[in-house]
């Protein structure tokens, strides 16, 4: 839902729990209670994508157990283990901060990962204005954080069914070399490309490939993106890990971003999902400001969460 500052405000001193993405300066002057927010400004909502920094968008949890968390880069690995035994967990956690580099590189090392359900979003700034960084907020202490994430863990009756699932709208180009690092991390050039040792940034300058669109993992069978973060740089910025032993390709092209999105959407209609979030890359490269996807409505973020971190996906959560 996206809401006034003193709607929000009223909304927080009813104590119920909730998720609140906004502008730095917004969710810095909320009231305290049982919240938690991360810094962003772009938003997908019912009457289309939309820039703002006088709005925020709330998703609140009426009438469930739920306790507040703050982790940094050495007790993130004990975010799953802390969650309800049934129920799911938001995160939110500031881009390129120490915790999500450990998060993203680690999380499926952590105790319980795959057994409790683990979603969440990247807090960001709005790239055209200047002097801005992402932040987290524990809404109960009112402290606003740079280097922690801040969890929402909510507990579910056990009669209640939690689906997690991910929107990804890229599909890997069969076409494509096949890609491989001999390290994990984000700052990686040097790879193998069909097994000859090459420097990626020269090898997709060479081939004009268009940064807009991801390299994808094969993790079993299933595609995950590794987005690049600047598409218009010179430079190779990666918006996620690449990890060793995952043979990588570049992503098919797609024209339309928008109609791809709403084609892939159409099945969902009718659902309601309790939370989501789009990735700000898909906002940007699609052009999605003005435009309307379907079911999906929440923060476009500086990265998603679906047990680990992602790029350039869409990720939601549905309680039946």
């Amino acid at each position: 839902m996206l809401k006034q500052f003193d709607e929000v405000s009223n909304m927080i001193l009813e104590g119920t729990p909730m998720q609140i993405a906004g502008s730095a300066d917004l969710l810095k002057k909320l009231p305290k209670g049982n919240w938690i927010g991360g810094s962003i400004e772009y938003f997908m909502t019912d009457k289309g994508g939309l820039i703002s920094d006088t709005m925020l968008y709330v998703d609140t949890f009426d009438g469930i157990d739920f306790k507040i968390n703050a982790y940094d880069k050495i007790s993130i690995k004990n975010v799953a283990a802390d969650a309800f035994a049934h129920g799911f967990s938001i995160v939110i956690m500031p881009y390129f901060s120490p915790v999500l580099k450990v998060y993203a590189e680690k999380a499926h090392e952590f105790e319980d990962m795959f057994i409790k359900h683990i979603v969440g979003w990247v807090s960001g700034i709005n790239t055209t204005k200047p002097n801005q960084t992402p932040i987290v907020i524990n809404g109960q202490t009112g402290n606003s954080d740079l280097n922690q994430a801040v969890v929402l863990h909510l507990a579910l009756p056990s009669e209640r069914n939690v689906n997690v699932g991910i929107i990804n709208i890229f599909t890997p180009d069969e076409n494509s070399p096949v890609i491989e690092f001999e390290s994990d991390g984000f700052q990686i050039d040097k790879c193998l490309i069909d097994g000859k040792e090459a420097v990626l940034s020269d090898y997709m300058k060479e081939h004009n490939i268009d940064k807009k669109f991801p390299l994808i993992g094969d993790y079993a069978g299933n595609g995950i993106n590794v987005a690049f973060s600047a598409a218009d740089s010179d430079s190779l910025q990666l918006a996620s890990p690449v990890f060793r032993n995952i043979k990588y390709r570049f992503a098919n092209t797609i024209t339309d971003y928008a109609n791809e999105f709403n084609l892939q959407l159409a099945k969902f209609k009718g659902i309601k999902p309790i939370f989501s979030c789009n990735c700000s890359l898909n906002f940007m490269y699609g052009q999605l400001k003005g435009k309307k996807i379907d079911t999906f409505f929440g923060p476009c973020t500086f990265g998603e969460i679906a047990y680990q971190f992602l790029s350039q996906t869409l990720v939601y959560v549905i309680v039946t």
